[in-house]
């Protein structure tokens, strides 16, 4: 009598199943052999490389196994080179629920979608720049320029936290400050929950709690917060007071910020800085000081 395999069960064993084949013994470091049969890898090597039993894995392509461990799946996603999606749904499928996997440390700008920088470019009188989940900037478009200065996601103005807790004119221009800034920590806690084995963020958060008081403070507090959206107060200081509103849309890894007008006469401020910057800023003159994107 075939013993009944429950449907997930069997989806994971035929997850496993495709994903071993399409791996070759030279891309996991294995000699290939002379009388290789079996496309991709065997059983046995599987079980080698994950420093399993090749009985108990044998068991889990047949779907004869429980739930597997976390660290077990970590070990199986590792072994047959799993993308991190790929190691994600693994463990939806084992174990029915989706890890929090350690952030790619080496992602760069050029890892934006082309896609998302069309976008940027394609919304040419309103601010909207692209962040990870650590707040670096990662693409902005014109108008952001405008309104933060031509520096804007580069040296000192490259990530939105280090701007709004260790540049002085960014405190002076913000004027809901504490407001705002607490919710960036709210932020980067969540982030830190998410990715606690990123050693980029790791370092962001010490520089952060070594130079400012008030970040020491509510980091320790355990405020925690994921923004949507919200409006906040900047004084330009070309185009006077501006009240804008902002929302944060989540895109894969990336963080997408738009500001709007909230007001009328933020509108038409927003509008003549935007259109008399835009050009100018194409060149390096760097008489705008920046403020904060955050």
């Amino acid at each position: 009598m075939t013993e009944h395999v429950p449907p997930r069960q069997a989806e994971l064993a035929a997850f496993l199943r495709a994903k071993r084949a399409r791996l070759q013994p030279e891309e996991a470091g294995l000699p290939r052999g002379p009388r290789r049969r079996t496309p991709g890898l065997r059983r046995q090597e599987v079980a080698q490389l994950a420093a399993v039993s090749v009985e108990w894995y044998v068991r889990l392509e047949q779907g004869r196994v429980g739930t597997p461990g976390t660290a077990v799946l970590d070990a199986l996603a590792e072994a047959l080179h799993l993308t991190p999606d790929e190691h994600r749904h693994l463990h939806l499928l084992a174990r029915g629920e989706t890890p929090v996997l350690p952030a790619d440390s080496s992602r760069q700008p050029a890892d934006v979608r082309p896609s998302l920088r069309q976008l940027l470019n394609g919304i040419p009188l309103f601010p909207a720049y692209l962040t990870d989940h650590r707040l670096d900037v990662l693409a902005h478009n014109a108008a952001a320029r405008a309104l933060f200065g031509p520096g804007f996601g580069t040296g000192p103005a490259d990530n939105t936290a280090r701007m709004l807790f260790r540049d002085p004119a960014t405190r002076t221009v913000q004027l809901d400050w504490p407001r705002v800034a607490r919710e960036t920590v709210g932020h980067l806690r969540t982030a830190a929950a998410r990715h606690p084995d990123d050693p980029r963020l790791a370092a962001l958060l010490a520089e952060l709690r070594s130079h400012s008081q008030e970040f020491t403070l509510w980091w320790n507090d355990h405020t925690v917060l994921e923004r949507s959206t919200g409006t906040k107060r900047v004084r330009h200081p070309e185009a006077g007071e501006l009240r804008l509103h902002y929302d944060i849309l989540a895109t894969g890894p990336h963080h997408l910020f738009t500001l709007t007008p909230a007001d009328p006469a933020t509108d038409r401020a927003l509008r003549h800085l935007v259109t008399t910057h835009t050009a100018a800023l194409t060149a390096t003159d760097t008489t705008v000081r920046p403020i904060t994107a955050a």
